[in-house]
């Protein structure tokens, strides 16, 4: 429920997201560290920045996107481990179905809106048993994309992310 989990948790969800990359079977297009082109694009035009390419992106930018737009407010108010799962899932997914997954593994309305329901849930839960469950649902999720091609990936990211979760929380 600090803040300072967010270091480790970039540093996982970087090695992650790996480099640069421009995939033509990814939607996501050009990318470099998980950050899209299209965000990076928005994300400078925000700041009043002229547009840079993403794979030449300062590392401060990708760490300010990464906290601001992924971490934000929702991950401080977590457990160790499940403050970094839910960011992943706010990286790989969204933060919009993250929150459906976080609230269908609290067995709460998966509504994709953090209330006062949601909340009180995370404060009743036991952060290894919302781990499993957090990290069942995300792979549920993948195989239901039938993306054969990236299923695999997403499924050794999602057990990545649950041993590294699971350390957080035991360490």
């Amino acid at each position: 429920m600090v803040a300072s989990n967010f270091t480790q948790s970039l540093k996982y969800v970087l090695q992650s997201e790996g480099g640069n990359d421009d995939d033509p079977a990814d939607h996501g297009g050009r990318t470099s560290r998980g950050i899209t082109q299209r965000e990076y694009d928005a994300w400078r035009r925000e700041k009043g920045q002229p547009t840079l390419d993403v794979w030449k992106a300062p590392q401060a930018d990708i760490v300010a996107i990464y906290h601001d737009e992924y971490w934000g407010s929702l991950c401080d108010s977590l457990p160790p481990g499940v403050d970094y799962i839910v960011f992943n899932n706010n990286v790989l997914d969204g933060p919009s179905r993250s929150a459906k997954l976080l609230q269908q593994a609290l067995g709460v309305t998966p509504d994709g809106r953090i209330g006062p329901i949601t909340r009180e849930a995370i404060k009743n839960a036991n952060g290894l048993d919302l781990i499993k469950k957090l990290s069942a649902a995300s792979a549920a999720f993948y195989r239901a994309l039938h993306q054969p091609r990236f299923t695999q990936g997403w499924l050794n990211r999602v057990a990545f992310v649950q041993k590294n979760a699971v350390a957080m929380v035991i360490a």
